[in-house]
Formats: structure tokens, sequence, C-alpha cells
């Protein structure tokens, strides 16, 4: 049996876009959301072992930009299934050239798109409908003692985000700006 994905390039090196492929009919369609067997070459190796699910009510909503410090980086299949968002990925890999450099999609439930968001990359989104459903599948847990993030308006990322910023957490707000001294990640 074929794949039931279209893995696609971005402009930044191990980020991809996963295109899920419909089996349909006159009642509908079955969408794979996730196989480990077909996806095994893109993970290298790594297994998922966590699976979030976020609701996001209001259109313009901010959240990010989150990643997990070594030895806890983690690879993030992210999918939208209700609503849409602009969902950005930070490259923060201290040996990049592309370090620093932030690449967006549109994943919505209408285009079946799932971004591949390997180590050594900041998440966040915007939402552009009310009422946002999110599916994260994550290779390593969520461990508290490494979580950091990247301010999501900050000038030196220069994040073009879709619509005015109209919510973010107190928390996110909060998340320093990049510093000069600031050296990514190694993954």
């Amino acid at each position: 049996m074929s794949s039931r994905f279209n893995i696609i390039d971005t402009p930044i090196e191990g980020l991809k876009i996963i295109q899920r492929k419909l089996l349909g009919d006159s009642r509908g369609y079955l969408e794979r959301l996730f196989c480990q067997a077909d996806l095994a070459d893109l993970l290298n190796g790594k297994t998922v072992s966590q699976i979030n699910h976020t609701l996001t009510g209001t259109i313009g909503t901010v959240r990010g930009m989150h990643f997990q410090l070594p030895p806890y980086t983690e690879t993030k299949l992210v999918q939208c299934l209700k609503g849409e968002v602009y969902d950005v990925a930070v490259d923060i890999r201290s040996d990049s050239p592309t370090f620093l450099r932030w690449h967006a999609e549109i994943l919505s439930a209408a285009n079946h798109k799932t971004f591949f968001i390997p180590e050594g990359f900041a998440h966040g989104f915007q939402t552009l409908t009310e009422d946002c459903e999110m599916l994260y599948f994550h290779t390593s847990p969520y461990n508290s003692n490494a979580e950091a993030a990247l301010n999501a308006i900050d000038p030196k990322l220069a994040i073009q985000w879709s619509l005015p910023v109209t919510e973010q957490s107190s928390r996110d707000k909060e998340h320093p700006m990049i510093k000069s001294d600031f050296q990514g990640v190694t993954v």
C-alpha cells in the first residue's frame, strides 16, 4: 500500500509539511492523522510519546513560541482539526545556516496539512478563526524543567502575524526578548 502522506520541503532544512491524503466517497472520507511506519524516515528512529489537544476560542490569539531545552528537545507534528491558524516555527539550532529564521504555514481543517517541526525549533501559532482546535504529536513527553520560549512579538524575530495580536497568555507575554548572546540549542 502506498503512503497516505506527501512530504513537502520548506525553505528551512528539516522543517516539512505533511500533506495528508483523504480516502473518500459519497459518505465522506477517512483521513490518517499519523502512521509510524509511513513517517519512520522523517522521524529518524523517534516515536510519538505524547499527544496534546488544544482549543483556542478567540480570533487573533497567539500561543508560543515554545520549545524544550536539551536533552528534552522534541519533534512536533502539528495539525489543525477545527478552524484555521497561522502556524510558525523558528529555527533556533545553534549551528544552522538559517538560525533565527522563521517559516509559517496556514493549517486548517480544510487543507489537511501537518506541520513537521523537528528538534531545535520554537513553535507558536495565531488563530485566524474562532474556536480553533489543534492536535500535537510529540516525540518527547513534556518536561517542565526544560520548558523555554521566545517572545512571539520580539522585533529580532520580526514574525509577520496575519492579524493584530488580540490575546496572549500572561506567561507568553513575559517571555524574554532575544539578547545578543542567545546561542540557541544544540540538537
